[in-house]
């Protein structure tokens, strides 16, 4: 059997919860059961270092100056809501599992995740509903996402500034 990954990334902070509950007992079943092989997990700067797992393969590192690589041998990426991380794994056409840290100030992510969601790009959560996520996460049901044309964006700005060239 080949090896099938799943790709965690918390970025350049730390978001502990997400670290655990992606390796408890419950989680790891759920996608044991969907055929899963390894976790790679991205912890930043994270208190929490993962154990050895007898039902799946895990191993972790805490940066690199790209995470292109591991997101385009992943088969599934669980994510942080930040921005660049969104977009990275939507623009590289990966499903995609976006989860939400509550506990962060003023938490605009929640609102970046469930947009995305509710335009058909991704699935979002929290950690306390990971498990259940991935139970019924259907890939096939995403939209596939093109990233924008920022040259539109600009003529859109030049009109309204009424800016020739």
């Amino acid at each position: 059997m080949s090896e099938k990954t799943v790709f965690v990334t918390v970025g350049t902070t730390s978001f502990d919860n997400l670290i655990k509950t992606v390796t408890s007992d419950s989680v790891i079943k759920e996608l044991r059961s969907r055929n899963y092989t390894k976790i790679l997990l991205q912890i930043g700067s994270g208190e929490t270092e993962p154990r050895a797992n007898s039902m799946i393969a895990i191993d972790y590192f805490r940066y690199k100056s790209s995470l292109t690589d591991a997101i385009n041998r992943s088969h599934l990426i669980i994510s942080h809501a930040g921005a660049g991380t969104i977009l990275e794994c939507l623009e590289a056409s990966k499903p995609l599992i976006v989860v939400v840290n509550e506990q962060l100030m003023n938490n605009h992510q929640t609102e970046l995740a469930r947009q995305f969601h509710v335009d058909g790009y991704l699935v979002y959560c929290n950690p306390e509903t990971l498990a259940s996520s991935i139970r019924t996460f259907d890939p096939s049901e995403r939209k596939s996402y093109t990233r924008g044309d920022p040259a539109k964006f600009i003529n859109f700005v030049n009109t309204i500034m009424n800016y020739e060239f």
